[in-house]
């Protein structure tokens, strides 16, 4: 399994003819700055690795998606800004969003997710 870099992409998710516009971020700089100091996001961020996420100093709502290593939807929340989420056993990567976009799109737990682009290293 390759690993990640910072860059744009896609996220499919099954069921959902277009895909998502997603950002990757896996370097240190990038998982640090996540949403910070953004008003909104069109599509979503994916922060790699990681298994838990804060919404301190951020000025909107989220959905936050846990994913294992394969890309698998362990639990979906949404979460106000000046929250503190508990780290998810097994989780390897976090997806967010605005809030409500994960339910439109159709993530939900259990659903596996793809992911395209140059955001994803060699294999």
């Amino acid at each position: 399994m390759g690993g990640w870099q910072d860059g744009k992409g896609t996220l499919t998710v099954p069921g959902r003819e277009e895909p998502v516009e997603l950002l990757v971020a896996a370097s240190y700089g990038a998982r640090y700055r996540g949403l910070l100091g953004r008003d909104g996001l069109d599509g979503a961020l994916m922060l790699t690795p990681c298994t838990s996420v804060h919404t301190f100093r951020m000025r909107f709502a989220i959905d936050v998606a846990y994913l294992d290593r394969e890309l698998r939807v362990l639990d979906v929340h949404t979460m106000r800004p000046g929250r503190l989420g508990l780290p998810r056993l097994r989780s390897r990567h976090v997806l967010e969003a605005e809030a409500g976009a994960m339910a439109q799109w159709g993530v939900r737990p259990g659903v596996r997710l793809a992911i395209g682009g140059p955001g994803r290293g060699a294999p």
